[in-house]
């Protein structure tokens, strides 16, 4: 990656419905030059998707919490089932296995605490190789970012 590539990169990751006429402009090329370098990023997979990031809060979403999850079996087969389960549930933002500690770390956005028991029954209690759950909530985000630092050019 280039120059030229770290900055469409950190353009696009702060906002990502700029028009490729704009990020062209942004970047001193052209418009072909900056599609044909987008669609190389998007099929390397540097790109995974674009989104807008929505306000949980106002769209009835205001509760967070961050829950640990121990299995009673960690064979891959058990962890792989657990993930296939916790990554289904829309209510699921991020889904991490982790080590040392709890096998899971998930982070869940739900309405409220009706939601979040409703949750733990079906994702939870129902499975008989969760052993123990942690769970935090939320009492106020500090920081919430997308971005991520971009690597020195390279070219």
């Amino acid at each position: 990656m280039d120059e030229i590539d770290l900055k469409l990169l950190d353009i696009v990751q702060t906002d990502a419905s700029v028009s490729n006429q704009a990020l062209a402009a942004r970047v001193h090329v052209s418009p072909a030059t900056c599609l044909r370098r987008m669609k190389r990023l998007d099929d390397a997979g540097i790109i995974e998707r674009r989104v807008a990031v929505l306000s949980p809060e106002k769209l009835g979403h205001g509760l967070t919490a961050i829950v640990e999850v121990t299995l009673d079996r960690q064979a891959a087969e058990a962890l792989a089932a657990f993930e296939a389960r916790a990554v289904a549930e829309d209510a699921v933002r991020q889904c991490h296995r982790v080590s040392p500690g709890p096998d899971f770390i998930l982070v869940i956005q739900l309405a409220d605490m009706a939601a979040y028991h409703a949750l733990v029954q079906r994702l939870f209690t129902a499975d008989a190789n969760v052993r123990n759950l942690k769970t935090f909530f939320s009492v106020h985000r500090a920081k919430f970012e997308t971005r991520i630092a971009l690597p020195a050019a390279t070219a």
